[in-house]
Formats: C-alpha cells, sequence, structure tokens
C-alpha cells in the first residue's frame, strides 16, 4: 500500500496533467467572431449613421471610420477625370462590401488621424476588406503618405 501510495504522490500529477490535456478542447487561433452589421448607404452630405463617404471612409452608428490600411482615389476634389472615375467605382465596392455582411473593426498602430476620423483596419472572416480593395485594383496599401492617382 505504501508502494501505490508513493507511486501516485510520484506520478499522480503527471497522469492529472496528461488527462486534462487530452480531454480539453482545442485551442482557437481563430480571429474574433465578426458582429457589428448595418446596412449602409452613401453619404451624400455631412455626417451620417451608417453610410459609406468614399472608397476608405464611411460613418458606422454615428461614428466616422478611416480605413487604416489603405488609400483610395479622391471622390472630393479629385485631381483628374481618372482618379474621379476609380474613386467612385472604389466608393460603391466599399459599399457593397460593407452590406455583405458582418465584419469587425480591429485597431492599428493609431486610433484617430488628424481628421479626428477613427482609424481602423474592417476585417470579415478575419480578411481585410482593405486588402480586397487593393486585390481589386481600387486601392494601394496605406504607406503613412498620399500618393497621386493621375
Amino acid at each position: 500500500m505504501l508502494c501505490i501510495g508513493l507511486l501516485l504522490g510520484w506520478y499522480g500529477p503527471v497522469w492529472l496533467d496528461m488527462t486534462w490535456q487530452n480531454d480539453s478542447p482545442a485551442v482557437s487561433l481563430a480571429a474574433p467572431p465578426d458582429m457589428l452589421t448595418a446596412t449602409f448607404g452613401l453619404c451624400h452630405s455631412g455626417g451620417g449613421i451608417n453610410c459609406v463617404v468614399d472608397g476608405d471612409t464611411f460613418w458606422f452608428q454615428g461614428t466616422k471610420y478611416r480605413i487604416a490600411d489603405i488609400d483610395t482615389p479622391e471622390t472630393h476634389g479629385p485631381r483628374c477625370p481618372a482618379e474621379a472615375a476609380l474613386g467612385a467605382q472604389a466608393t460603391r465596392r466599399l459599399q457593397s462590401l460593407m452590406n455583405a455582411g458582418a465584419f469587425s473593426l480591429e485597431r492599428g498602430e493609431r486610433d484617430t488621424d488628424r481628421y479626428g476620423r477613427s482609424l481602423r483596419i474592417v476585417t470579415r472572416s478575419g480578411e481585410s476588406i482593405g486588402g480586397m480593395l487593393v486585390a481589386e485594383g481600387l486601392a494601394r496599401e496605406w504607406d503613412g503618405a498620399r500618393h497621386p492617382w493621375c
């Protein structure tokens, strides 16, 4: 009996730890679930509740957001007709993507930009919506500076 007690005292914690590890569910490293959703229109002027301003800016629940990981052509004060056309296309595509289902807003390096807009990376199922616009040729990855579209 003394030998069994010594064995349990010596090996028992290891056996329990092995059993606990094998019975526990796998740890998920997936992105948090997308919980945010709205129906987005187009902003025509001023602020908004849920609307898209341009290809990288939108209003959601009364807060103005700038997509932190991209830059899109200007629609308000474009420098040439080509920029205006691409900007309009990026705006419509962002509206479509924002209306395609639930999404998440992730903080980046900074919380706001110099215009007071909240800077966020917009994701769906862990994929950047800004990255989708870049892949479609409607945006550029943000490198900290604006570059001409004309």
